[in-house]
């Protein structure tokens, strides 16, 4: 049965959006490219310029429909908990307060401010063995309640989407990025050295929540992708050595992967990798397809990627991204110049979905967004 489930829906029954984006997803040379975008820190400055907050973004900037069905449920730039940390002001800092934040971290804050800036990040939960059990530990419960009940809410809507034969992706907070978020960028790093056990005690908690919530996703659909957030370089590469990812974090996904894929209910169906980082990414992409990864993004320009390059000398990779968002506040000649650098090279190319390398900037103006905007439909 061709169900998206059972089998893959024939190419010429599917939506279109999601012909575009399996043409991607297939590396095919000279597809249109799937129109989409990484995401906006602007709509308040187009608010202003004429923007009304009753559009539909996808019809004002020529997005397709969906091709991807998303699960989620394990986390992001954070620990999956269930249940989540009580948010709640810890100390009044004048123009500013101290906030514990959902996953336990106490974070600086504009006062009545929790989103759209970058916050300081004061403190971390995990300082040993004993704040990792008491906690956080307990709220890497995979049979918790709010799972089931969660689940019982997204999944209807995730099996219509693979009936329809959108392709289905998995999306699990990566590795370095959740015990990142759990002890601290900075002292994370002396942690892998001072306690090793800590770590794998914590890794193992995020395989056994990922491992049992997939499986039980994977009672209902067949999985075309894992994704991680993983955000594990900087502007000069990694942020750990090769010998730590390998010894931390590439045992549990290798585990992962085996197990998605033994599980899979169609068993022909290819189960791809893709690793989200920002910073010098190149610098890890031979690591990671060690575990067979076929997909990288957002390929951060500032940080000296670059995706033509990077494209020719790895011609199966999928790359999503590239695109400078500094470019966008430059004005119409810095956009034709990026645009007719990349974009006819990756379309002849095949497996390349043009979006900014984060989200647009404030600095970026509706105008020069929307002259951006039709240059990329040129490529539709």
């Amino acid at each position: 049965m061709k169900d998206g489930i059972q089998k893959k829906v024939p190419y010429d029954s599917l939506p279109e959006g999601a012909k575009r984006y399996w043409d991607f997803q297939e590396g095919k040379p000279g597809a249109p490219f799937f129109q989409k975008e990484f995401g906006f820190y602007s709509l308040d400055r187009w608010y202003r310029e004429g923007l009304s907050k009753e559009d539909d973004l996808n019809e004002v900037f020529g997005f397709d429909e969906p091709g991807r069905t998303e699960l989620y449920g394990l986390g992001w730039c954070e620990a999956g908990f269930d249940p989540l940390f009580e948010e709640k002001v810890l100390e009044d800092c004048g123009d500013y307060e101290l906030v514990q934040d959902n996953v336990g971290r106490a974070v600086l804050c504009f006062k009545g401010r929790r989103s759209g800036f970058m916050p300081e990040y004061k403190d971390h939960p995990v300082k040993d063995m004993r704040s990792w059990e008491e906690k956080c530990h307990w709220r890497m419960d995979p049979a918790s309640s709010g799972r089931k009940t969660a689940m019982d809410k997204y999944m209807p809507a995730v099996i219509a989407n693979a009936h329809k034969g959108l392709f289905v992706g998995q999306s699990v907070v990566g590795g370095y990025m959740y015990l990142r978020s759990l002890i601290g960028p900075t002292e994370l790093l002396y942690m892998f050295y001072d306690d090793p056990g800590l770590i794998h005690a914590c890794m193992r908690a995020w395989f056994e929540l990922a491992d049992s919530v997939i499986a039980q996703h994977q009672k209902y659909v067949t999985l075309d992708e894992i994704f991680i957030g993983e955000d594990i370089c900087y502007n000069q590469g990694s942020l750990i050595s090769p010998d730590m990812i390998r010894e931390f974090l590439f045992p549990y996904y290798q585990q992962l992967l085996e197990n998605c894929k033994r599980r899979q209910i169609d068993k022909t169906r290819k189960l791809r990798f893709q690793v989200d980082t920002d910073g010098y990414a190149v610098s890890v992409i031979d690591l990671y397809r060690e575990l067979g990864m076929t997909y990288m993004s957002p390929f951060e320009v500032a940080s000296g990627c670059d995706v033509v390059e990077i494209g020719q000398k790895y011609p199966d990779l999928l790359l999503s991204g590239g695109v400078d968002k500094r470019v966008l506040a430059q004005g119409k000649e810095a956009i034709d110049r990026m645009i007719d650098a990349i974009f006819p090279v990756m379309k002849a190319r095949g497996g390349y979905l043009p979006t900014c390398d984060h989200g647009v900037p404030e600095e970026a103006s509706l105008e020069n967004y929307m002259y951006y905007r039709r240059r990329c439909l040129e490529f539709a």
